[in-house]
């Protein structure tokens, strides 16, 4: 049911034509496949992000009860079988106007491409194996290579003035 209200909603993003620095940051995790959260958020602050600028939330495939995760973290179980959120940290996320919505997955499941297309941030950045029509920059890489993802989205918000 996620698959098919994805389907109905998704659309390009707009064009962000306002020359405004970026000052805060989302991240948008999958930690099914990635689980280096703290070092990607590292090699942002080292990029000049202040870290306080810098929330955080993440999916998981599988959700253990007992776990205590080092950010909010949400699962399947959190949407509804007509694939809305239920859980209000999700929703809360995904109305921040961040000025820079990091989208880091490089596997398209509807839950993720879902929130990632429903975010309210201004300027969004992900993989470029991830449907087009979600991001204004993809970046050639992959999850485990954190550190040339990081330096390659830099490199291009120095270009195109953002930092």
């Amino acid at each position: 049911m996620i698959k098919k209200t994805l389907k109905s909603s998704i659309r390009n993003v707009k064009v962000d034509n306002t020359k405004n620095p970026i000052k805060t940051v989302g991240l948008f995790v999958d930690e099914s496949c990635f689980l280096n959260t703290d070092d990607l958020i590292k090699e942002i602050v080292s990029n000049g992000i202040a870290e306080s600028n810098i929330k955080v939330i993440a999916y998981r495939d599988v959700l253990k009860k007992n776990e205590v995760y080092s950010c909010p973290t949400f699962g399947l179980k959190d949407f509804n079988f007509k694939g809305t959120i239920e859980l209000q940290l999700i929703n809360g996320f995904i109305s921040d106007e961040f000025d820079l919505l990091i989208n880091y997955y490089d596997v398209e499941k509807p839950v993720l491409l879902l929130l990632t297309n429903n975010s309210k941030a201004k300027f969004k950045v992900g993989f470029s194996s991830i449907d087009k029509r979600l991001n204004h920059l993809m970046i050639n890489s992959n999850v485990e290579n954190y550190i040339v993802f990081t330096h390659e989205l830099f490199r291009y918000l120095k270009i195109l003035n953002k930092i």
